[in-house]
């Protein structure tokens, strides 16, 4: 189930000081040279309100104007060095800012990557909105943030020492409103982090349905959709005002906050100078300290409340956009975590399955409901362009079904169960550079020597090992045939022996003998077989036999289809003798399509293979 928003937003400064601390940890030279810089400016600050009060009380009020002068000239030349601090810190400051952009752009781009490779149909312009607009926001407001925070820390250090220097109960005034205000700016934090938080969810959002909107603009027209896509638009930009204007109400009460801070020091100042002179307090002590105020821990305070009301928030709610985890999985997967059941229930099964591939187009297929059982062999048949490739990449979980479910052993497909559940085998073999044994081991990398030799000893490979020389011997796919590279993969799919192995065309480049070897090994295993079956051999062999025409679909024995379906029989009387095997092979009657166009067209006399969606 999905966490509560209040638990996101009390851990995101958890999650952020979490992943902050190695990053600040790897980069404590600079913050060291960064603070040696800064100390300029603490000697700047304490010199400027004690200079004052000693050019007063020891100079101008003592009648040495000489000494007052000279004092003033101390408080003058102090903002000298501070100019020169300002120059060191700026060149430090690249050091910490830039390797935070870069770092987040990076953790972006995995994490869209990472998620489009397991969820191909989740995929939006979140990361998009990462990469471009929230990693600026983080630069820059990280180098505001240090920028403010560094002169805040030295500057009040500098103005506190120098009221401590002048007169200690100076600080009786000055605390309590500086207290007060920061325990009213300190309490709009979290809420102003949950408004930051909700604006940039309604910004992404919106960059999201603008990015699906562009894609599918000839859908929408299509379908006559642009009044419910202009409705939903209002909906999401009207709910970016309703959290705009929820953060400007908390910005206005960190005015107040700012106020009491800022302006209520001098002003009780003011108010308590002839006590304090009464009690001994010498003028030069109270324009010093009315100095520190108004020149230095008034404007220090106000700068770091500013920043961290308009910058802090939003860096906060920033970076924990890329801290926090990944979007938690639908709650039929989150919920469930035990391991996947074996034996009892069908190891594969569409429920209603409906699949298009746009929302104007005609469904490929349309409420189908099939089961697949331990050990079963399915071979799946039709005409070109009936839904055969798109039914097995439904089946395997490469494509999610518009409609309906499918379900792995009794429970919905998830990305995590996909490895070691199923395999399926495309027509066209992905062999990698590497030795034969890697290619084997791919998808098992455990297996043994022995597993190898009799993956070998089922499907044949012995001439192509004996060829290559051994199992450690280099392959180099361009210098394999189609037919070779096929073994290989069908090899490899032998030795994982997943409960669901899906063959779509995968035996199309083999001839009569080596495909009836290949599918008798793969029948011999524990596991359910699916073979979308270019030979008539290959759906005799089967258990049972889908026939596919478009969304009209028919399952039986060969002996059942050949009485009750016409299309079957039609198909079989397309499947003509080859002259070199006695083994039926598949007429062709047309050139082959990309798989959306086999999908989506009107299928053909032809019974020809497409190419699945992607290899998995």
């Amino acid at each position: 189930m999905k966490a509560p928003r209040t638990a996101r937003r009390d851990g995101a400064l958890t999650r952020v000081t979490r992943d902050a601390r190695p990053f600040l940890r790897a980069r404590t030279a600079v913050v060291l040279r960064l603070a040696g810089w800064s100390l300029l400016e603490f000697v700047q600050t304490f010199l400027g309100g004690f200079g004052v009060a000693r050019a007063l009380d020891h100079g101008f009020l003592a009648g040495r104007p000489l000494t007052g002068l000279l004092w003033l000239a101390v408080a003058a030349v102090a903002v000298l060095p501070a100019q020169l601090a300002t120059r060191g810190v700026f060149g430090r400051l690249a050091d910490l800012v830039e390797p935070l952009r870069d770092g987040l752009v990076r953790r972006a781009v995995s994490r869209a990557l990472t998620g489009a490779l397991a969820h191909p149909a989740g995929t939006t312009a979140r990361s998009l909105s990462q990469v471009t607009h929230q990693s600026e926001i983080a630069r820059d407001g990280w180098a505001g943030l240090v920028l403010t925070l560094r002169s805040f820390v030295f500057t009040v250090a500098g103005a506190v020492v120098g009221l401590l220097a002048l007169e200690p109960r100076l600080l009786l005034l000055v605390l309590p409103p500086l207290v007060l205000g920061a325990a009213l700016f300190l309490a709009t934090l979290v809420p102003m982090a949950a408004r930051q938080r909700d604006y940039l969810t309604a910004d992404e959002a919106y960059a999201a349905h603008a990015g699906r909107t562009a894609a599918d603009l000839r859908d929408i027209a299509a379908a006559g959709a642009a009044d419910r896509t202009v409705a939903e638009s209002e909906a999401l930009a009207e709910d970016q005002v309703r959290a705009a204007r929820a953060l400007a109400r908390w910005s206005g009460v960190r005015v107040v906050a700012l106020a009491v801070c800022g302006r209520f020091p001098p002003l009780l100042l003011l108010l308590g100078a002839p006590w304090l002179l009464r009690d001994g307090l010498t003028p030069g002590a109270l324009v010093g300290a009315l100095t520190y105020l108004t020149q230095a821990l008034a404007p220090a305070v106000q700068a770091l409340m500013t920043m961290l009301s308009t910058v802090g928030g939003r860096l906060l709610v920033v970076l924990d956009r890329f801290t926090d985890a990944p979007p938690p999985p639908a709650e039929d997967e989150a919920d469930d975590r035990r391991p996947l059941p074996q034996g009892r229930a069908p190891v594969a099964e569409l429920r209603a399955v409906t699949f298009a591939y746009g929302p104007a187009a005609h469904p490929v297929l349309d409420r189908l409901s099939l089961t697949v059982a331990p050990g079963e062999q399915l071979a799946v048949v039709g005409p070109s362009g009936s839904g055969k490739s798109t039914l097995a990449a439904v089946l395997a979980g490469v494509e999610a079904p518009t409609g309906g479910a499918v379900r792995w052993h009794g429970r919905p497909v998830r990305a995590a169960d996909a490895t070691s559940v199923r395999a399926l085998l495309p027509q066209h073999a992905y062999v990698f550079t590497g030795s034969l044994r890697d290619n084997l081991r791919y998808l098992r990398p455990g297996a043994s020597d022995r597993d190898l030799a009799a993956t070998a000893d089922a499907l044949g490979l012995d001439p192509l090992l004996t060829r290559l020389g051994s199992l450690d011997a280099l392959l180099e796919p361009d210098r394999l045939s189609q037919g070779e590279r096929q073994l290989i993969a069908l090899g490899r799919a032998h030795v994982a022996a997943p409960p669901l192995l899906v063959l779509d065309e995968a035996t199309s480049r083999l001839d009569p003998a080596a495909e009836t070897r290949a599918e008798l090994a793969f029948a011999a295993l524990p596991g359910a077989l699916v073979v979308v079956a270019h030979r008539l051999s290959s759906a005799r062999r089967a258990d049972r036999i889908l026939v596919m025409d478009g969304p009209r679909t028919r399952c039986g024995t060969s002996a059942e289809l050949l009485r009750t379906s016409e299309l079957y029989r039609d198909l079989a009387g397309l499947w003509a003798p080859d002259d070199a095997h006695g083994e039926p092979v598949a007429v062709d009657h047309g050139p082959e399509r990309t798989p959306h166009e086999a999908e989506s067209t009107p299928h053909g006399g032809g019974f020809i293979s497409t190419p699945p969606p992607s290899p998995v």
